[in-house]
C-alpha cells in the first residue's frame, strides 16, 4: 500500500493501570525491547519528531502512553522489556501492568511486536511472541532498523528473523524510522489491523522429508 499519509497522531494520556485509560473503537499496542525504537516509530508513523519521547538510554518509556489515532481508533506503547534505566522496583511493576493490559483491554485488536532487524530475535522476544500464541492475542511481527542490516546480507537476515520469529517472511514487515522503508506500508496497515485485527498468521510448513 503506498501514498498514505502520516497517521493523525495525537498524544492523549500515559497510565499505570490499563483501568484508567479513555475506551477506544479499536486499538493497536506496540511491544518491544528497551533498545527496539518504539518511540521513533511513532514518530515516523506520524512524520512528526517530538511526538513521542526518543531517548538515547533505553528504558525511558514507562508507562502506558496512548495516542488518538482516527476516528475514535487508538495507538499505545507500551514499556519496553528487558534492559532498562530504573529502580528495579519499578522495572517489576512494568511486568504486571503490561500483561494486565494485554489481557484486559477489550477494545486491543493487534498487538505489534517490534523486532530488532539488525540482530533478530532474541530469547526475551520470542517468549513474547509465545505468550501471545497461548492467551490467542492477534499480533504482527515489525522488523525494524532495516537501514542497519547490510543489503547483501537482507535476504538471509529476511528468512532467519522470520524463522526464529516462527512465522513466514511474508508476515513480517520490515520498516526503518530513520529512511522511511515502509513505513507508509505500516500506515496503512495499522489502520486496517486496529479496524478489523490482523489477519490469521499461517503456520510454518512443516519441512518435507528427504526420499531414502
Amino acid at each position: 500500500m503506498s501514498g498514505v499519509p502520516p497517521l493523525p497522531l495525537r498524544f492523549v494520556t500515559s497510565a499505570s493501570d490499563v483501568s484508567t485509560l479513555p475506551e477506544s473503537e479499536g486499538e493497536m499496542a506496540f511491544v518491544g525491547r528497551s533498545n527496539v525504537g518504539k518511540s521513533s516509530l511513532v514518530n515516523a508513523l506520524a512524520n512528526r519528531r517530538q511526538l513521542a519521547r526518543v531517548s538515547k538510554t533505553p528504558g525511558r518509556t514507562q508507562l502506558i502512553n496512548l495516542f488518538s489515532l482516527h476516528d475514535g481508533h487508538t495507538l499505545v506503547d507500551l514499556p519496553g522489556y528487558g534492559y532498562a534505566a530504573a529502580p528495579k522496583t519499578e522495572r517489576r511493576r512494568w511486568g504486571p501492568m503490561t500483561e494486565r493490559y494485554l489481557l484486559e483491554r477489550s477494545s486491543l485488536r493487534c498487538v505489534g511486536v517490534l523486532v530488532d532487524g539488525e540482530i533478530g530475535p532474541t530469547p526475551l522476544d520470542t517468549a513474547v511472541l509465545d505468550w501471545l500464541r497461548d492467551v490467542e492475542l492477534g499480533f504482527r511481527v515489525i522488523a525494524t532498523k532495516f537501514d542497519k542490516v547490510k543489503a547483501s546480507k537482507r535476504p538471509k537476515r529476511r528468512r532467519d528473523l522470520a524463522a526464529g520469529c516462527g512465522l513466514l517472511e511474508s508476515d513480517v514487515t520490515w520498516v526503518s524510522a530513520s529512511t522511511g522503508v515502509n513505513i507508509e506500508l505500516l500506515r496503512g496497515r495499522i489502520i486496517e489491523w486496529t479496524r478489523d485485527g490482523p489477519p490469521p498468521i499461517r503456520p510454518l510448513r512443516s519441512p518435507t522429508p528427504t526420499p531414502r
